[in-house]
């Protein structure tokens, strides 16, 4: 079977490598990458690291609006698979790259497969949240990352070629955890001790946009008391330099980091706050209180079995949870055993495709 993968975004970089070893022992597979993250370090670095196949493609998109972005992706990705003439295109998560991927071989008569099918925030306000509604209303197999996405699914009338496979970023975590500890030299690096920093990250525009909101994130930050190693990224570095963000002593402004690194900083810091649907995962992973610093999450299994809380941008509460929040000793499985990758694979290996 040929098979085309489309990335653009970290998450999918992270996404990809289980997905891509299990699939090329009986699959061709075709990688494309957008370019949705271009510069190195929010990007190549996580190919190197990783070790996912270099991509076929590199579409080069760069930054720009979410029509501007996805317009290109539109346009450069339907070349691609004019081209390539796929028996199937996989997206992933819920990025422009995804809408792009979903719409282009849907208009192609190509079934779509959505890795991590079926999350929901329930804001319309979130771009996300409309790529994974359309992304799940075009799709032809839906791979979930939990019982809850299956559920939410259902309650949408998706029934057919749903399966609970897990998620591929713990079988990233599993696969990848002891070369991080080798080879990742980034506390000793900054000078850090294990459970003496908090980690923290923001890129969501709903944050990064709203001077209010980044302003409170911040005076929050200023007011813990504790050390902040905090990876910009690029987002809310403009939005810092736009507001004239001044920081405490205390948060330590860094580049962002690779897989690595940030793996390290996650395992090794005391708590973890943040707005990314990722690091809300890798915190589960890793068995570190969260903080979201948004008023919604997709991943509202984490919050139900308590290792994660919703503290939206009100200072009183993220100060209040930073201090005193602990999880239950108790952490179910509700992300899969560490297998989703090998799954999906099989399962694309049987499965008979409808087309829409």
């Amino acid at each position: 079977m040929k098979i085309i993968s489309i990335v653009g975004a970290r998450p999918e970089f992270i996404q990809a490598t289980p997905v891509s070893r299990a699939l090329r022992k009986n699959h061709q597979e075709i990688l494309v990458h957008t370019g949705q993250h271009y510069d190195y370090l929010m990007s190549q670095t996580f190919f190197d690291e990783l070790g996912i196949p270099a991509p076929d493609y590199n579409l080069e998109i760069g930054s720009g609006s979410h029509a501007s972005q996805t317009a290109e992706i539109l346009v450069r990705f339907e070349e691609v698979v004019l081209k390539e003439d796929p028996d199937i295109v996989i997206v992933r998560g819920d990025t422009n790259s995804t809408l792009a991927g979903a719409l282009v071989a849907s208009k192609l008569h190509i079934p779509t497969v959505h890795i991590e099918a079926g999350e929901r925030s329930f804001d319309h306000r979130m771009p996300e949240e409309i790529n994974r509604l359309v992304a799940d209303q075009l799709s032809s197999a839906y791979f979930c990352v939990s019982q809850t996405a299956v559920n939410q699914l259902a309650k949408e009338g998706i029934t057919k070629n749903v399966f609970w496979v897990g998620d591929v970023m713990l079988d990233a975590k599993i696969t990848n955890r002891q070369l991080a500890r080798q080879k990742s030299m980034i506390l000793s690096r900054l000078e850090l001790a294990p459970e003496k920093y908090g980690l923290v990250t923001v890129h969501r525009a709903a944050n990064t946009d709203d001077p209010d909101r980044l302003a409170n994130i911040v005076k929050a930050l200023y007011q813990v008391g504790e050390t902040i190693i905090f990876p910009v990224h690029p987002r809310t570095r403009g939005a810092f330099q736009k507001l004239d963000v001044q920081v405490a002593d205390t948060i330590r402004l860094i580049e962002p980091v690779g897989y690595y690194d940030m793996m390290a900083l996650e395992e090794n810091a005391r708590i973890i706050a943040t707005d990314s649907g990722g690091v809300q995962r890798e915190a589960y992973f890793m068995r570190k209180p969260c903080l979201t610093l948004r008023d919604e999450t997709e991943w509202t299994e984490t919050v139900q079995v308590g290792w994660n809380k919703l503290v939206g941008v009100d200072v009183g509460t993220i100060l209040n949870e930073w201090k005193n929040f602990t999880p239950p000793a108790e952490q179910p499985p509700i992300f899969g055993d560490g297998t989703a990758g090998e799954k999906i694979a099989n399962i694309l290996s049987e499965i008979h495709f409808p087309i829409k």
